[in-house]
């Protein structure tokens, strides 16, 4: 087929988007944009390193097809970093071999190969019916020519390279390029409280929380009372005038604001201009990557160009650390630009044929990032020319001309940046990966193509506990269906092995999770036959664990995370920098729970209670009935501490006697009061209690501002949300008792309908609680006991019901069968409709109720990139704190920013300087008086407290008995004596904190002490 019509025949009709695969990919890029990608053809040139990089994620993140141009042979140092082509690949055509395994990805992209002749460029007539063209590693001649066309003919086109420790990206997505959502964050939205009439009218918010608007940013508004006008108006701009205050313009001609109102930001859309490279090049626009390396980008623009122009006048790109070649270049360079920085040159042509893994990492992942904002129009592009290097990332010691040539090896690509030397140091290298997900397997594939841990001394552990499901083959790229259900470490393992046979042997997976259950795993022994820890986890608590043992066992750390489009990454260094605990971000701001419980105001807060309700139907009675029938004692025990004892015992006796089913249409009747009880009787129960026109002590009415006046719902079994509750609540509550479960809405109807719904009477007295400062109303019987008891008469005795027990469903949001997240949305959505709050769709709720973090391969490839750089660093055991760099990256604006590690914060006793990597250090288990006498007489220091976990072993104010006995005792000995527990036979060191005063009485801030047993 001539490759013309090729792109014609890629038409495939519009498939819905699938969820289970894309979930975590949808919330950063939303439908509409995922829509837009599944009707682009794509075309890639060039698949070394960079081009499978750009090919690998464009293909996850699933566009309409990527069409693959190479057909050039594989040569053996193409595998320095392209993972998917092996050894005996080499002589075939590159396209040829990585079509076959990039079309593996993702079964929704087909992948084409559009063949060529060896030694022929791709020419113009062959890129029609594209909507993308990306030249990786083209000639500047090509790039021109190719240029030129899409330019003129509306195709969007990147051309991008990565030479050595250098990479360049250019972009010209045409003349009037049109961003619809610059920035992906969620629009602001927030409540009113005024709004004046005015030529520039004022509008103030409640002073709860910030507007968070900037000038220029557009609003629009609802349910304003008075000034209607503003409901649902045109796009207004606005102007800050304060945290709290804007004005919108106009509003004098409106009517007069009384009450309420929400305003809600619109995202306006942002044309760009981009100029063709031809003009480009003459007056570029550059995009800063790195502020501290300002003057760099132009030195580079012209570097390139002269790269270029050298490989056109020599057949070939200059020499590894050669000075001859080094020299041609720079005078082609100061042609260009006289003022061009010689050093940066230098090292450019210096490394012009390395091919560094970690580069095409950060460069693709940027560039993938690039095609998914051509062919959706979501996020703003790059304009237009970007140059990126980490020359820092060179070892201390340069290497020689001789060290840099090539050897016939896999590594030969970065051998010629970093010499034979420090490639045998990084092949000796020992590393523990912590986690395995998404950072996991992209950290695992640059590791492989870098050779870490290829040596005879190397090793690679790796540990995480989880197994592979659907959600993650979207950007965990190692992972295929075919592992769906297998532990995410093992199949990891093998995967980069096979990448790298040179690894066969070297990974040794786990599935031991790391924290304070497996010191025995991973203990002394383990840390001291290791040379640094990679972090790849996805919660905090992990990630503080490991950072506590990476300084107790003084071992460098790297660090890194991302959320949808952003990503940031920290190197912790021993005895030089601050550790990944020493700072810390700001608490999540919690839902007051009156608002959760009586006043929501916005869908958040309808999901959070209706993930409460989840547990209060779901998991917790069936928990309490499983606790009384299996512990002796159980209501005793409980009853004895808790303020709603017959709330407590109530539920027992409805779940295990009154309200017990033994057919499934019993849980669909049970479902069908649940609705009344929260969707009518408990609100009239609320407006009985605080009427529609209630007022404050002040005279204000009462529910205004925040505070919702909520209406009551009447069941009706043909509104599709009010039968979504009824299935989703009687399978889970069959689920509860092992009854087999039903979906066919018919029965449900019939069932539901003929449910006789006893008449509800409000009560009088009850209490709101309306503020977080009043206590909440408990137990709502005065005289419980009495009826408590009677209550606990109709109880079956836990011996009449021997091996009986109910199932607890446990929360598993990716399982779209189990009822679980269409409870949620049902539930959440009724509550909304009580309380008049835009409803949310099941794909939404899901987000918030799960927790999800959005996540995309774009970042994670990136942030990845970015820690292997550093990675180097490590390896070649810098010590200076300007030679390290942690970065901070939001692909969606996009940003790059980049700082020095902050060192460690100092601290001093008497006239000791000292960091969190010191230590006091005792050996041979000593006594507590030996430790004690130490400080006395070395340190002129008073020791008043001792304490080891959780136990306070001894302090200056225990009595002279306890002080006479504790502190002649071994230090185990003591341990053991005051925990009541022995000490596990691995352990063979305990973390001891002391509290010391000086002479004048201060207390006096000193390190942790070890004690060695």
């Amino acid at each position: 087929m001539a490759a013309t019509n090729l792109a014609s025949a890629m038409d495939i009709d519009e498939a819905a988007i699938d969820e289970g695969l894309y979930s975590r990919q949808l919330y950063v890029l939303g439908h509409e944009a995922m829509k837009r990608m599944a009707a682009s053809n794509i075309l890639i040139v060039g698949v070394k390193g960079l081009g499978i990089e750009i090919a690998k994620n464009v293909v996850l993140a699933g566009v309409k097809s990527v069409t693959i141009y190479d057909p050039e042979p594989v040569q053996i140092q193409d595998l320095s970093s392209q993972f998917f082509l092996r050894a005996e690949d080499v002589g075939k055509p590159r396209a040829d071999v990585a079509a076959a395994r990039l079309a593996e990805l993702n079964a929704y992209v087909p992948v084409r190969n559009l063949g060529g002749q060896s030694g022929k460029e791709i020419t113009v007539d062959m890129i029609t019916g594209f909507q993308v063209v990306v030249l990786c590693g083209a000639s500047l001649q090509k790039q021109l020519e190719i240029n030129e066309w899409t330019h003129a003919n509306g195709v969007h086109f990147i051309a991008a390279e990565t030479r050595g420790l250098f990479g360049s990206v250019f972009n010209d997505f045409g003349p009037k390029f049109t961003v619809v959502d610059p920035t992906g964050e969620q629009p602001h939205t927030g409540m009113i409280v005024s709004v004046e009439r005015d030529k520039d009218g004022l509008v103030t918010c409640l002073d709860e929380t910030r507007h968070g608007l900037e000038d220029g940013d557009f609003v629009t508004f609802s349910e304003v009372q008075g000034m209607e006008e503003l409901n649902g108006c045109e796009p207004r701009k606005i102007s800050v005038k304060g945290p709290y205050t804007f004005t919108i313009g106009e509003t004098s001609n409106l009517g007069e604001y009384k009450t309420g109102g929400i305003f809600t930001q619109v995202k306006m859309p942002r044309i760009l201009e981009f100029k063709p490279l031809r003009e480009s090049l003459k007056s570029p626009e550059l995009f800063i990557t790195d502020f501290a390396k300002f003057d760099r980008p132009a030195t580079l623009h012209v570097g390139f160009q002269a790269l270029s122009e050298f490989q056109a006048q020599h057949q070939r790109l200059p020499r590894p650390r050669n000075a001859e070649d080094a020299a041609a270049l720079i005078a082609l360079a100061k042609k260009l630009d006289a003022d061009a920085d010689e050093k940066v040159l230098t090292e450019l042509a210096y490394q012009a044929t390395g091919d560094v893994t970690p580069l095409a990492a950060v460069i693709g992942g940027f560039v993938a990032q690039e095609v998914l904002k051509a062919c959706s129009a979501k996020f703003t592009p790059m304009v237009q020319h970007m140059y990126f290097d980490s020359l820092e990332s060179l070892p201390n010691t340069l290497p020689t001309e001789q060290e840099c040539q090539p050897i016939g090896s896999r590594y030969d690509g970065q051998i010629a940046v970093f010499g034979k030397t420090f490639q045998e140091k990084i092949a000796n290298h020992r590393q523990f990966l912590v986690g395995s997900g998404a950072i996991g397997c992209e950290m695992l594939k640059n590791w492989s193509m870098m050779g870490l841990a290829s040596g005879p001394k190397g090793v690679i552990h790796v540990t995480d506990l989880d197994t592979i499901e659907k959600s993650n083959l979207n950007r965990q790229f190692l992972f295929r269906a075919k592992d769906l259900g297998k532990f995410k470490a093992e199949v990891a393992a093998a995967a980069v092995a096979d990448m790298n046979p040179d690894l066969q042997g070297k990974i040794q997976s786990k599935q031991e999770p790391v924290g304070p259950d497996t010191e025995n795993v991973y203990n002394t022994d383990f840390f001291a036959g290791i040379d640094g820890v990679t972090n790849a986890l996805d919660n905090v608590k992990a990630r503080q664990y490991m950072d506590q043992r990476c300084v107790f066992y003084l071992k460098p750390l790297l660090e890194s995370g991302t959320l949808g489009t952003k990503g940031n990454t920290q190197v912790v260094v021993p005895y030089l920098t601050e550790s990944y605990s020493s700072s810390q971000d700001p608490p999540e701001k919690e839902t007051p729970s009156c608002t959760v419980k009586n006043f929501p105001n916005a869908i958040q807060h309808t999901i959070e209670w209706s993930r409460t309700e989840f547990d209060n139907m779901f998991v917790k009675p069936a928990q309490a009935i499983n606790a009384y029938l299996s512990e002796p004692n159980y209501l005793e025990n409980n009853l004895k501490y808790s303020g709603q004892s017959k709330e407590q015992v109530e539920q027992i006796v409805s779940y295990l006697v009154t309200n017990k089913p033994l057919t499934f249409e019993e849980c669909i009747i049970w479902a069908r009061l649940q609705f009344e009880d929260k969707y009518n009787n408990a609100i009239r129960q609320l407006l009985y209690s605080l009427p529609k026109d209630a007022v404050t002590s002040t005279g204000q009415p009462f529910w205004s501002g925040p505070k919702r006046a909520p209406n009551p719902l009447t069941f009706d079994s043909n509104d599709p949300t009010h039968l979504q509750f009824i299935i989703a609540a009687a399978n889970l509550h069959a689920f509860n008792y092992g009854l087999r479960g039903e979906t066919d809405p018919v029965v449900f109807k019939r069932v539901a309908d003929s449910v006789i719904v006893p008449e509800f009477t409000p009560r009088s007295g009850v209490k709101v609680q309306v503020n977080e400062n009043e206590p909440v109303q408990q137990g709502s019987d005065p005289d419980g006991s009495d009826s408590t008891s009677d209550l606990m008469k109709q109880l079956p005795p836990p011996s009449s019901l021997v091996g009986y027990r109910l199932n607890p469903v446990e929360f598993e949001k990716d399982d779209d069968t189990n009822f679980h997240i269409d409870f949620i949305t049902a539930a959440s959505n009724l509550r909304a409709t009580n309380y008049t709050i835009q409803t949310a769709d099941r794909h939404t709720t899901k987000q918030i109720a799960g927790k999800i973090i959005p996540a995309i391969a774009t970042t994670t490839s990136l942030v990845t990139g970015l820690v292997c750089l550093e990675l180097y660093k490590i390896i070649d055991g810098k010590d200076k704190l300007e030679n390290y760099k942690n970065g901070f990256v939001n692909l969606a604006l996009p940003f790059f920013g980049f700082s020095e590690p902050l060192p460690a914060p100092k601290n001093k006793y008497n006239d000791t300087e000292w960091t969190l990597w010191d230590r006091f250090e005792f050996h041979n288990d000593p006594s507590l008086q030996e430790i004690v006498n130490y400080f006395r007489e070395k340190h002129n220091l008073e020791v008043t407290m001792v304490s080891q976990g959780v136990s306070m072993l001894w302090s200056s104010f225990v009595g002279k008995k306890k002080s006479e006995e504790r502190l002649p005792m071994k230090f185990s000995r003591l341990v053991e004596h005051v925990s009541k527990k022995p000490i596990p036979p691995h352990t063979k060191h305990l973390i001891v904190e002391v509290m010391v005063s000086d002479e004048e009485g201060e207390d006096v801030e000193v390190p942790f002490i070890v004690v060695r047993l």
